[in-house]
């Protein structure tokens, strides 16, 4: 599976699409049935007998095969598009297609939706999320609207918003179940998963289950105190002593010399930095923000002893620090094709500015955090401030079936969903000493052995898939 997406992502879509390149959990081989051969079968090979399976999609009003892919043994993959209404309200008022792949198992097999919450670029048409291997089910993978190739034109950013992006998945899922009409079952990781819970908010009879990984429930965006607390106590005090230390030489004695690192590395790219505005103001929001890359990303037992001194080498610092938190990803280039996800985060889902009382007097550019950094001034922002609660109130008073898993070092958990009274079957795990790259599989042995359970029980499926 490629990485360049998650190489590239900067703090914002780290936090909320650390797993952007389709990675709800970490990958593994797709399962075979015994004694299959390992390599990768043709189409032809896997094609269900007495079943025209391409004939059948290409049947669904508004459907486009657009080829078959080489898939895992015992499967057949399609890429295709799907044609949406820009306004679900009004629906004659424009269109656009969106892209999808579909991995097919079999008909009688659960369907797990799968999106993570951006484009399908660097999705592998091979890729099983952690539910769909469990149930041991298909999976059809979602562009998620003004993402990748998925972009109406001319573009009103006013119809990017997650009621609209819901109605996306409920009419697809619509249209596949006339082919697909066993289980269906929602899942997406950090991003993708609260577009997973955006989506049963307002069509919550869609799928008999969700799972949701590493999604942030940012009910109130004027108060981000509990990222804070959370950073100030995650790990041991000398990992996140020296995390300051490298804050406070990036924003000072060695401000000008990465600066300097940064500008060169642009001009010799031919990137330039006019969203954000210069290099140094890369650096500062990178520097402000490095506690939440680095916790997002690393684990403490191996990587806290890795974090170079202040006094380090310049070329050792300086790539400590890109590698940490991708600056490459502030360059324009880089900033265009997810600008898309910033308006999101600028309108409704919310974003977190740490407080930095230790950075006191080294701050030159003041609101950096805001999301109006990243977005061109000649797109609108007006955040929406009740979309959250809404989503926030369905999910403790109505919210059903329902699977949460949170990575314990995790700052997204800082701000977790939570069930309430009137949640029904829903739950909420904690995988031990894990990141932003939280699973079920990381569980621990009960947790998981009750995720598992329960997620099955959702989709119908009574024994676990042949290994």
């Amino acid at each position: 599976m490629k990485n360049t997406r998650r190489s590239l992502l900067p703090l914002p879509l780290l936090l909320t699409g650390l797993l952007a390149s389709g990675v709800a959990a970490p990958p593994v081989a797709a399962a075979r049935p015994a004694g299959a051969h390992p390599a990768t079968a043709s189409p032809a090979a896997s094609r269900p007998a007495a079943d025209d399976l391409r004939a059948r999609l290409a049947a669904v009003p508004g459907m486009r095969v657009i080829k078959e892919n080489p898939a895992p043994a015992g499967y057949r993959s399609f890429a295709l598009v799907y044609r949406q209404p820009v306004d679900h309200r009004h629906p004659g008022r424009g269109s656009f297609e969106q892209r999808l792949s579909l991995l097919h198992r079999s008909t009688a097999r659960p369907m797990v939706l799968y999106t993570n919450g951006y484009d399908l670029t660097y999705q592998d048409p091979g890729f099983r999320a952690e539910p769909t291997r469990i149930v041991d089910g298909n999976q059809i993978s979602v562009e998620q609207r003004y993402f990748g190739t998925s972009r109406p034109r001319p573009t009103d950013w006013s119809k990017l918003d997650i009621r609209q992006a819901a109605g996306d998945h409920h009419r697809l899922i619509r249209a596949l179940k006339k082919v697909y009409r066993a289980a269906w079952i929602s899942t997406g990781g950090s991003k993708g998963g609260m577009a997973t819970v955006y989506h049963r908010r307002f069509h919550p009879h869609d799928v008999a289950g969700s799972v949701a990984y590493s999604a942030p429930d940012n009910t109130d965006d004027r108060d981000d105190t509990a990222e804070d607390r959370f950073l100030r106590r995650v790990g041991n005090p000398a990992c996140r002593s020296a995390l300051t230390a490298v804050q406070r030489a990036m924003l000072g004695t060695r401000r000008a010399e990465m600066a300097g690192r940064l500008t060169r590395w642009a001009a010799g790219q031919g990137y330039t930095f006019r969203t954000m505005g210069s290099a140094d103001r890369v650096l500062e929001l990178a520097a402000l923000q490095l506690p939440l890359h680095f916790w997002m990303q690393k684990d403490e037992v191996e990587d806290c002893g890795r974090i170079p001194r202040p006094s380090a080498a310049g070329d050792a610092l300086y790539t400590w620090f890109e590698g940490v938190t991708r600056l490459p990803a502030y360059a324009d280039r880089h900033l265009a094709p997810v600008t898309a996800s910033y308006y999101q985060l600028g309108t409704q889902l919310g974003f977190v500015s740490l407080a930095s009382p230790h950075l006191a007097g080294m701050l030159r550019h003041p609101g950096l955090q805001e999301m109006r950094t990243y977005v061109p001034r000649s797109i609108p922002l007006r955040f929406q401030p009740d979309a959250m609660p809404d989503i926030d109130r369905w999910v403790r008073r109505h919210g059903s079936e329902l699977l949460f898993v949170y990575g314990e070092n995790d700052p997204t958990r800082a701000e977790p969903f939570r069930t309430g009274k009137g949640s029904r079957d829903a739950h909420v795990y904690l995988a031990p000493h894990t990141n932003h790259l939280a699973s079920i599989d990381k569980l621990a042995s009960r947790d998981r052995a009750r995720a598992t359970a329960a997620l099955r029980r959702w989709a119908a499926v009574d024994s676990p898939p042949a290994s």
